[in-house]
């Protein structure tokens, strides 16, 4: 009975049933072992089997299962079932771990959607995938898999402030005005650089015993000694000498302090040129109107704080005498070329003839948002400011600027005085940028590299200046600027005593980076005296000896900054002007 009983269960468990259209195997290795044992078991029965058709769906056809009998057996069916339903129940006992670990699973994930995953959630809102999480770079991609944790958790060892925070970065890279470390009376500088390396014995600094060894051979000196072609005159009440090539610096001469001990590095004009803007021979650094700017900032946010005025040409090294370099790119100079006439032609595109003003304001806001959640996924890259720091400035600079570069509204007198030259509008500018607030003024007054027909030339280029910076320094006084501007004036390097071998019936000099000459006025300068001092052929610097880090450091001074510690970090280092030098020229300070 009990065998029969099993019988049913087993054909009622493969119920025949319609055969699919592309049966599938799905025969498992319990039901092959169960109609094994079933079949062995009828050979061992001493009985007759009964047998019952079976239909298995997977094959798609009947078989006749045997089922054993009670009669005659040795073994009752019940003593003989246990020990295979014991092994089936341990075949099987995987799949069923497996079934009720995919039901929790299931209902785990079902759990999750509709809770914790639900809009509801604070949580999902607040971190749920954003537009721009679909457009990883391979840098933030790098980033967040590889560095995410690990930049975590060095935050987290140093401190927020270890590194110092964004709010501090822009609240630097600003062009708000600024208090220096110390008070002075300088505020606005304007260099005038006289590129090419003047001369300075035929300028600033007479040598008579050039004119005693004229044509003959003097120590330590290759070449033959070449007089100065031009006179000095004792000028003012601090009878200074200068030369007849500046008959009207040399009647202001009280106002100036004339550095005679001047000398540089290396004898080479791109070199010396970039090293005197820059403080380095080598790599690029930031330029002195660079670092004024960022420890003072700018009276006036609607202009550049640092202006470069040229006539015309790039000077040697280019941009680089004007870039901010590693510093944010605010402070960077603007280069204008003074040469052309009209001002839309003076400063390119500085009307917008399609859009108006305020659809540009709009665009620049647009553009800023953009930029800000850049920003936000990225570090900020000092190109990319730098550029929209010029957009921004541009916007600002088309009402003011056309009314700083506009000469025709000063009088005719005023156009008089400075001479109606290149230099004459070049200096009128100057004076005018600084009425207006603009901190740094570069003026280049080139064109000093006579190495032959010293005679001529020399004359020609001192006269384009003379007359001009002359009437600067008039007006400034006049205007009650004289004492709150510094003004430079001076070039990369001197000329040697010697006639340049190039030179043939015209002769001229040669290169000469141990000695030349520069002048300071106004600012909180001393007036009316001479610092340092060549040999006796000015061939080089023997007395208080200038280098141009101690130049640089003065000029810090003056404008009320210790030049050591006026820094900006940078790779890991605190960089300044002067980098590991410098000395403070105290001696030229009121």
């Amino acid at each position: 009975m009990t065998s029969r009983l099993a019988a049913a269960r087993f054909s009622t468990r493969f119920k025949a049933t319609t055969a699919p259209a592309k049966p599938e195997s799905r025969i498992s290795t319990v039901m092959i072992v169960q109609i094994i044992v079933r079949r062995g078991t009828v050979g061992s029965s001493g009985g007759v089997a009964s047998h019952k058709p079976v239909t298995f769906p997977q094959w798609g056809h009947s078989t006749l299962v045997p089922t054993a009998s009670a009669g005659n057996s040795k073994w009752p069916p019940q003593t003989r079932q246990w020990p295979f339903k014991c092994f089936i129940l341990f075949i099987r006992l995987p799949t069923a771990w497996r079934f009720a670990r995919n039901l929790r699973l299931n209902f785990s994930v079902y759990w999750v959607i509709d809770t914790i995953m639900s809009t509801e959630n604070k949580f999902i809102r607040e971190h749920s995938a954003r537009l721009e999480d679909y457009f990883l770079t391979r840098r933030q991609f790098l980033q967040r898999a590889g560095m995410g944790f690990g930049a975590l958790s060095l935050a987290a060892l140093f401190g927020e402030g270890f590194f110092g925070t964004n709010a501090r970065a822009e609240a630097i890279a600003s062009l708000t005005p600024r208090s220096p470390h110390f008070p002075v009376k300088a505020k606005h500088i304007v260099h005038i650089f006289a590129q090419g390396a003047p001369s300075q014995v035929d300028t600033w600094d007479p040598k008579p015993a050039l004119t005693k060894y004229d044509g003959q051979s003097i120590p330590n000196s290759e070449g033959v000694a070449m007089a100065s072609p031009f006179k000095f005159e004792k000028k003012g009440k601090s009878g200074i000498e200068v030369s007849e090539v500046f008959p009207k610096l040399g009647d202001l001469v009280d106002d100036l302090t004339v550095i005679r001990s001047m000398y540089t590095d290396i004898p080479a004009h791109e070199v010396a040129t970039v090293f005197m803007n820059t403080g380095s021979t080598r790599l690029a650094r930031p330029s002195i109107g660079s670092w004024v700017l960022y420890g003072l900032g700018t009276e006036n946010q609607n202009m550049p704080g640092y202006i470069s005025l040229r006539p015309g040409g790039t000077p040697p090294g280019g941009s680089s005498n004007w870039q901010s370099s590693f510093l944010p790119g605010i402070y960077q100079g603007v280069s204008i070329n003074t040469k052309i006439a009209t001002v839309n032609q003076l400063i390119k595109n500085i009307r917008n003839e399609y859009t108006p003003l305020r659809e540009q304001r709009r665009q620049l806001d647009l553009v800023h948002k953009l930029n800000e959640l850049h920003s936000q996924n990225l570090q900020k890259e000092a190109q990319l400011e730098a550029r929209l720091q010029a957009f921004e400035m541009a916007f600002k600079m088309q009402t003011e600027a056309t009314d700083a570069f506009n000469l025709n509204k000063e009088t005719d007198e005023i156009r008089d005085l400075y001479g109606r030259t290149n230099q004459g509008n070049q200096m009128l500018i100057a004076r005018r940028l600084i009425e207006r607030g603009v901190r740094f003024v570069q003026v280049w007054a080139g064109g000093w590299d006579h190495h032959q027909d010293i005679e001529d030339r020399l004359p020609e280029r001192a006269k384009e200046i003379d007359q001009p910076l002359a009437a600067f320094i008039k007006d400034l006084k006049q205007r009650n600027l004289f004492e709150s501007t510094l003004i430079i004036w001076g070039g990369e390097f001197g000329r040697k005593p010697v006639r340049d071998r190039n030179g043939n019936d015209s002769p001229g000099r040669d290169h000469n980076a141990k000695a030349f000459t520069t002048i300071l006025a106004g600012g909180g300068v001393r007036g009316g005296m001479v610092y340092g001092a060549t040999d006796e052929f000015g061939a080089a610097a023997v007395e208080k000896k200038v280098h141009i880090h101690d130049l640089h450091a003065t000029i810090l001074a003056l404008l009320g900054f210790d030049h050591e510690k006026l820094t900006y970090r940078y790779n890991g280092r605190d960089f300044r002007l002067t980098d590991v030098a410098g000395n403070v020229v105290k001696s030229v300070i009121v």
